[in-house]
């Protein structure tokens, strides 16, 4: 059984994986001449066939059910949908921008979500955290400059802000479990789904002449950063909770940050270096109080304390709720709002391979642009 530690962890090899994708993206585009869409297309192909072959070689059972197949079919079109909003914003206005609105807004998306729906409770606490990580990322990818028109600022910003709602809604539906579908085969299916939605966006685009360079490249980007990364995030947050994910995916442009300064010697200023402090800091502080509220929920579903600590517990029977583990988040969240304890219930853009009119010279996040984003 997976426990709060154990999703954090696996929020911190998504993040980190998500930011070499963006350097390893941007190796691709470059070696097969491949524009940012293109990389999309092949990052969720790659990602989501990979996943099915080894879900055929570990002779493990295809999806069933009406259920399985509807959220396979709901985050392949979500996935899809995310690439082509990313991408449209970064035509549109520049990589810093884009990155800056759909990274920071996605968490405040899921946390105000989780707040309507009462599966956690925003004090002061988790407000500071979230604007404490959305100060330290804009410092870090930066502003950019002048130059861009209202028109284009406007589409951009509303292409950016949609591809910010799209990875929120992917985080909701997956902190969800369906009976009989693990994050390996929901994740391979639909990355593959996805992958046949988003070619025609790419069309002929997608042409590259198959090197052994290129095609290592377009493996290791469908292996790590989709397929391996995609897995943890959805493991993760059924653990750890949809507005933690959310949260410690702003890993995603720390780590490409730090790759650009170590692989491509980029250099951070002084307000790029505070803003990694502040991020990290908010990071720190959001993994430590998620572990502590989803431990506290723990008890809850052990019952320990409480005869029936679960939401529609047998009588007679300690903690028998509705749920069968970890992964069933609503049913311990409606119970710990009746005891009045902090549980919670609670899934970046990263910079893409685009033309970058108006970012700032100084965020190493422009230079790792070629790598298709998450998924």
């Amino acid at each position: 059984m997976r426990t709060s530690k154990n999703g954090i962890w696996l929020l911190v090899v998504a993040g980190t994986l998500w930011g070499a994708g963006g350097l390893t993206g941007s190796l691709l585009a470059r070696e097969a001449g491949l524009t940012a869409p293109a990389v999309a297309t092949y990052r969720l192909g790659a990602g989501g066939l990979l996943l099915v072959l080894y879900l055929i070689l570990t002779g493990r059972p295809a999806p069933r059910g009406r259920r399985a197949w509807t959220r396979i079919t709901v985050l392949g079109l979500l996935a899809a949908a995310f690439q082509a909003s990313y991408f449209a914003s970064v035509s549109r206005v520049s990589v810093s921008l884009a990155t800056l609105l759909t990274i920071g807004a996605a968490p405040v998306l899921v946390l105000a979500v989780e707040s309507v729906l009462g599966r956690r409770r925003l004090g002061g606490r988790a407000l500071g955290t979230v604007g404490l990580a959305v100060l330290g990322l804009t410092l870090l990818v930066g502003i950019p400059g002048n130059g861009l028109e209202w028109p284009a600022v406007l589409a951009g910003s509303g292409f950016a802000l949609l591809a910010a709602a799209t990875f929120a809604t992917m985080t909701m539906v997956g902190a969800a479990p369906v009976p009989g579908l693990d994050e390996l085969a929901s994740t391979g299916f639909a990355f593959t789904l996805g992958a046949v939605v988003l070619a025609p966006f790419a069309g002929a685009g997608l042409g590259f002449p198959p090197s052994p360079p290129a095609i290592g490249l377009l493996l290791l980007l469908g292996a790590g950063p989709t397929a391996i990364a995609w897995a943890a995030y959805f493991g993760g947050l059924r653990v750890a909770g949809a507005g933690t994910a959310a949260l410690m995916a702003l890993l995603e442009p720390l780590v490409g940050t730090a790759l650009a300064i170590v692989i491509l010697g980029d250099r951070l200023g002084p307000a790029g270096v505070a803003g990694a402090l502040l991020l990290v800091a908010a990071l720190a502080v959001e993994a430590h109080s998620g572990a502590a509220e989803r431990s506290g929920g723990a008890v809850l579903r052990s019952g320990r304390g409480r005869r029936g600590a679960g939401f529609g517990s047998r009588p007679g029977r300690p903690g028998a709720g509705f749920g069968r583990g970890p992964d069933d988040l609503a049913p311990v969240s409606v119970e710990a709002r009746t005891r009045r304890l902090p549980v919670s219930g609670r899934g970046s853009a990263k910079a893409r391979h685009a033309p970058d009119s108006g970012a700032s010279a100084h965020s190493p996040l422009a230079r790792l642009g070629a790598g298709a984003r998450r998924s």
